[in-house]
Protein backbone atom coordinates (compact mmCIF):
# COMPACT_ATOMS: atom_id res chain seq x y z
CA UNK A 1 0.00 0.00 0.00
CA UNK A 2 1.62 3.18 -1.01
CA UNK A 3 2.22 6.02 1.55
CA UNK A 4 -0.41 8.85 2.03
CA UNK A 5 0.65 12.37 1.33
CA UNK A 6 0.27 14.52 3.86
CA UNK A 7 0.30 18.35 3.52
CA UNK A 8 2.18 20.76 5.62
CA UNK A 9 0.00 21.49 8.84
CA UNK A 10 0.73 20.55 11.93
CA UNK A 11 1.05 16.59 11.03
CA UNK A 12 -1.42 15.43 14.41
CA UNK A 13 -3.81 17.62 13.14
CA UNK A 14 -3.45 16.06 9.61
CA UNK A 15 -3.81 12.37 10.87
CA UNK A 16 -6.50 13.76 12.73
CA UNK A 17 -8.51 14.63 9.58
CA UNK A 18 -7.31 11.55 7.62
CA UNK A 19 -8.40 8.97 10.39
CA UNK A 20 -11.89 11.36 10.58
CA UNK A 21 -12.72 11.23 7.44
CA UNK A 22 -12.12 7.44 7.00
CA UNK A 23 -14.24 7.05 9.92
CA UNK A 24 -17.70 8.96 8.47
CA UNK A 25 -17.11 6.74 4.87
CA UNK A 26 -17.12 3.51 7.25
CA UNK A 27 -13.82 2.80 6.12
CA UNK A 28 -13.01 2.32 9.90
CA UNK A 29 -16.58 1.30 11.41
CA UNK A 30 -17.86 2.17 14.52
CA UNK A 31 -16.54 -0.52 17.14
CA UNK A 32 -13.51 -1.55 15.23
CA UNK A 33 -10.05 -1.50 16.70
CA UNK A 34 -7.74 0.94 14.99
CA UNK A 35 -4.25 -1.00 14.45
CA UNK A 36 -1.90 1.43 15.60
CA UNK A 37 1.32 0.00 14.25
CA UNK A 38 -0.30 -0.18 10.28
CA UNK A 39 -1.95 3.24 10.55
CA UNK A 40 1.31 4.41 11.20
CA UNK A 41 3.24 2.46 8.87
CA UNK A 42 0.75 3.33 6.12
CA UNK A 43 1.05 7.22 6.47
CA UNK A 44 5.09 6.52 6.79
CA UNK A 45 5.02 8.38 10.65
CA UNK A 46 5.89 7.37 14.22
CA UNK A 47 3.44 6.56 16.51
CA UNK A 48 4.00 10.01 18.33
CA UNK A 49 1.58 12.04 16.28
CA UNK A 50 -0.79 9.25 15.57
CA UNK A 51 -1.68 9.53 19.15
CA UNK A 52 -1.76 12.95 19.59
CA UNK A 53 -3.99 12.65 16.80
CA UNK A 54 -6.37 9.93 18.65
CA UNK A 55 -6.85 12.49 21.54
CA UNK A 56 -8.14 14.51 19.48
CA UNK A 57 -10.34 12.30 17.84
CA UNK A 58 -11.46 10.96 21.38
CA UNK A 59 -11.99 14.67 22.86
CA UNK A 60 -14.49 15.28 19.78
CA UNK A 61 -16.40 11.60 21.11
CA UNK A 62 -15.19 9.94 17.37
CA UNK A 63 -12.75 7.74 19.22
CA UNK A 64 -12.98 5.48 22.44
CA UNK A 65 -10.01 4.72 24.26
CA UNK A 66 -10.16 1.99 26.16
CA UNK A 67 -7.33 0.69 29.04
CA UNK A 68 -4.25 -1.52 27.47
CA UNK A 69 -6.98 -2.21 24.69
CA UNK A 70 -6.04 0.83 22.50
CA UNK A 71 -8.44 2.80 20.61
CA UNK A 72 -11.80 1.80 19.11
CA UNK A 73 -13.83 3.68 16.58
CA UNK A 74 -17.01 5.12 19.31
CA UNK A 75 -20.64 3.07 18.54
CA UNK A 76 -23.54 4.96 19.32
CA UNK A 77 -25.89 3.44 21.45
CA UNK A 78 -29.97 4.40 21.15
CA UNK A 79 -29.54 6.44 24.21
CA UNK A 80 -25.89 8.41 22.66
CA UNK A 81 -28.05 9.02 19.75
CA UNK A 82 -31.44 10.34 21.94
CA UNK A 83 -28.53 12.37 23.98
CA UNK A 84 -27.03 13.61 20.33
CA UNK A 85 -30.26 15.12 19.18
CA UNK A 86 -31.76 16.30 22.25
CA UNK A 87 -28.68 18.97 22.58
CA UNK A 88 -28.34 19.51 19.10
CA UNK A 89 -32.25 20.53 19.53
CA UNK A 90 -32.07 22.68 22.18
CA UNK A 91 -28.57 24.27 20.45
CA UNK A 92 -29.88 24.76 17.04
CA UNK A 93 -33.78 26.20 17.64
CA UNK A 94 -32.04 28.72 19.88
CA UNK A 95 -29.80 29.35 17.29
CA UNK A 96 -32.67 29.28 14.74
CA UNK A 97 -34.94 31.92 17.25
CA UNK A 98 -32.05 34.44 17.50
CA UNK A 99 -31.82 34.78 13.63
CA UNK A 100 -35.65 35.20 13.01
CA UNK A 101 -35.14 38.39 15.13
CA UNK A 102 -31.93 39.53 14.45
CA UNK A 103 -30.82 38.33 10.43
CA UNK A 104 -30.65 41.10 7.93
CA UNK A 105 -32.81 40.86 4.92
CA UNK A 106 -29.47 40.13 2.67
CA UNK A 107 -28.61 37.55 5.52
CA UNK A 108 -32.06 35.59 5.29
CA UNK A 109 -31.90 35.75 1.15
CA UNK A 110 -28.70 33.91 1.35
CA UNK A 111 -30.75 31.26 3.64
CA UNK A 112 -33.19 31.46 0.94
CA UNK A 113 -30.45 30.61 -2.11
CA UNK A 114 -29.48 27.59 0.07
CA UNK A 115 -33.17 26.53 0.46
CA UNK A 116 -33.03 26.58 -3.40
CA UNK A 117 -30.47 24.58 -3.62
CA UNK A 118 -31.77 22.15 -1.22
CA UNK A 119 -34.92 21.92 -2.99
CA UNK A 120 -33.35 21.33 -6.46
CA UNK A 121 -31.38 18.02 -4.70
CA UNK A 122 -33.85 15.95 -3.67
CA UNK A 123 -32.65 13.24 -6.32
CA UNK A 124 -29.04 12.96 -4.96
CA UNK A 125 -28.99 11.80 -1.61
CA UNK A 126 -25.44 13.09 -0.73
CA UNK A 127 -25.75 16.37 -2.28
CA UNK A 128 -28.58 16.76 -0.15
CA UNK A 129 -27.08 16.18 2.92
CA UNK A 130 -24.42 18.30 2.55
CA UNK A 131 -26.56 21.24 1.23
CA UNK A 132 -28.69 20.06 4.48
CA UNK A 133 -25.89 20.20 6.70
CA UNK A 134 -24.35 23.77 5.17
CA UNK A 135 -27.96 25.38 5.41
CA UNK A 136 -27.76 24.71 9.45
CA UNK A 137 -24.11 25.55 9.82
CA UNK A 138 -25.15 29.14 8.06
CA UNK A 139 -27.84 29.69 11.15
CA UNK A 140 -25.45 28.82 13.35
CA UNK A 141 -22.95 31.46 11.80
CA UNK A 142 -25.38 34.12 11.76
CA UNK A 143 -27.04 33.81 14.78
CA UNK A 144 -23.21 34.59 15.70
CA UNK A 145 -22.29 32.54 19.08
CA UNK A 146 -19.11 30.43 18.32
CA UNK A 147 -19.32 28.56 21.87
CA UNK A 148 -22.22 27.01 20.86
CA UNK A 149 -20.98 26.52 16.90
CA UNK A 150 -18.55 24.94 18.40
CA UNK A 151 -20.80 22.40 20.48
CA UNK A 152 -23.15 22.06 17.49
CA UNK A 153 -19.71 21.28 15.09
CA UNK A 154 -18.67 18.41 17.76
CA UNK A 155 -21.86 17.06 18.35
CA UNK A 156 -22.94 16.77 14.23
CA UNK A 157 -19.49 14.53 13.86
CA UNK A 158 -20.88 12.36 16.92
CA UNK A 159 -23.98 12.21 14.94
CA UNK A 160 -22.46 10.47 11.85
CA UNK A 161 -21.53 7.84 13.81
CA UNK A 162 -24.97 6.49 13.20
CA UNK A 163 -25.08 3.54 11.48
CA UNK A 164 -28.59 4.63 10.24
CA UNK A 165 -28.47 8.10 9.26
CA UNK A 166 -31.93 9.50 9.25
CA UNK A 167 -32.15 10.85 5.34
CA UNK A 168 -31.72 7.02 4.18
CA UNK A 169 -35.18 6.54 5.85
CA UNK A 170 -37.87 5.78 2.39
CA UNK A 171 -39.68 9.24 2.24
CA UNK A 172 -37.06 11.22 5.02
CA UNK A 173 -35.75 13.75 2.06
CA UNK A 174 -39.52 15.02 1.36
CA UNK A 175 -40.33 15.28 4.86
CA UNK A 176 -36.90 16.82 5.83
CA UNK A 177 -37.09 19.77 3.11
CA UNK A 178 -41.13 20.06 4.21
CA UNK A 179 -40.03 20.81 7.40
CA UNK A 180 -36.77 23.36 5.97
CA UNK A 181 -39.96 25.32 4.00
CA UNK A 182 -41.42 25.70 7.57
CA UNK A 183 -38.27 26.35 9.72
CA UNK A 184 -37.33 28.95 6.49
CA UNK A 185 -41.37 30.69 6.60
CA UNK A 186 -40.98 31.47 10.45
CA UNK A 187 -37.81 32.90 10.02
CA UNK A 188 -39.10 35.05 7.36
CA UNK A 189 -41.84 35.96 8.87
CA UNK A 190 -39.91 37.42 11.87
CA UNK A 191 -41.45 34.92 14.27
CA UNK A 192 -39.02 33.44 17.15
CA UNK A 193 -41.49 31.02 18.74
CA UNK A 194 -42.98 29.21 15.42
CA UNK A 195 -39.13 29.10 14.25
CA UNK A 196 -37.84 27.27 17.50
CA UNK A 197 -40.74 24.95 17.36
CA UNK A 198 -40.35 24.27 13.53
CA UNK A 199 -36.67 23.72 14.56
CA UNK A 200 -37.71 21.51 17.47
CA UNK A 201 -39.96 19.73 15.20
CA UNK A 202 -37.63 19.39 12.73
CA UNK A 203 -35.01 17.64 14.90
CA UNK A 204 -37.98 15.23 16.44
CA UNK A 205 -38.57 13.76 13.24
CA UNK A 206 -34.96 13.04 12.54
CA UNK A 207 -34.47 11.27 15.49
CA UNK A 208 -37.97 9.42 14.84
CA UNK A 209 -36.33 8.71 11.45
CA UNK A 210 -32.60 7.76 12.72
CA UNK A 211 -33.39 5.51 15.45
Amino acid sequence: MSAVTLTPRALYEEVAEQLRQRIFRRELEPGSWIDELKIAEEFGISRTPLREALKVLAAEGLVTMKVRRGAYVTEMSEKDLRDVYHLLSLLESDAAGVVAERATPEQLQALEALHKELEDATSNRDRFFAINERFHMLLLELADNRWRSQMVADLRKVMKLNRHNSLLKQGRIEDSLREHRTILAAMLARDAQATVQAMQAHFAQGLEAAA
